[in-house]
């Protein structure tokens, strides 16, 4: 369904993504953030699921300013290469490379358009949210999102969390609660990675439940 296209970041830098258009006329478009494994199969089916919803779905490449079109599965090397990733990372860069597909998508599209993540990129659409202006915000289990508790969201915010999840201490999402209390946070019965289906951590129920929500909200939201 999806095609490889390369964004240009506001400072220049041109790093690749995944498009993937919807049947028809886009109701909206999205922005699609990877998790520590890049761009791979799982991002894409998930940029191509909600292409089936309407949207116009951009997943851009985080880590291409560090490797070019990273793509990695879930066995042990390839986990520890994901990892390697995070000290290396420049958060405010990886900003930038979300603002150029959210323009990218706006542009194309005419419409609003939102930022939903996973992992690394659920606290990235966090940021999204409080350092960008998507129209909305749904983000799943990011580990650091309490250390940015205090930034100040400009679109409604929705995010999903693992009760189970040992890498996500509750007291780090509860900074979260108490700081925006308007803020949608669900809680599932269930562990890090839930919505991920090639992983053994994957929760059939709750991936269904957290899909099901997030796209209630993100259609409330972005088609209005």
């Amino acid at each position: 369904m999806g095609e490889p296209i390369t964004l240009r970041a506001a400072d220049g830098h041109e790093l690749g993504a995944y498009m993937a258009q919807p049947p028809g006329e886009p109701i909206a478009g999205l922005v699609v953030i990877q998790e520590i494994f890049g761009v791979n199969a799982h991002i894409r089916s998930v940029a191509d699921g909600y292409a089936k919803d309407g949207f116009l779905t951009v997943a851009p490449a985080i880590f291409d300013r560090l490797e070019r079109d990273v793509e990695l599965g879930y066995d042990t090397a390839d986990t520890q290469k994901g990892f390697s990733f995070i000290p290396r990372l420049e958060i405010e860069k990886a900003v930038l490379d979300i603002e150029g597909a959210l323009d990218f998508a706006r542009t194309t599209t005419g419409k609003k358009t939102g930022v939903i993540g996973y992992c690394l990129g659920g606290t990235l659409a966090w940021l999204a949210g409080t350092r960008l202006h998507p129209d909305a915000v749904v983000g799943y289990y990011g580990g650091r999102i309490g250390h940015y508790a205090a930034e100040n969201p400009s679109a409604p915010v929705m995010l999903h969390f693992g009760k189970k999840d040992t890498h996500i201490p509750a007291e780090e999402v509860e900074k979260v609660h108490v700081a925006h209390p308007e803020v949608e946070i669900h809680w599932y019965d269930a562990g890090h990675a839930f919505n991920c289906d090639p992983r053994p951590s994957f929760n059939a129920e709750a991936a269904r439940l957290a899909r099901e929500r997030s796209l209630e909200f993100l259609l409330r939201a972005l088609s209005s």
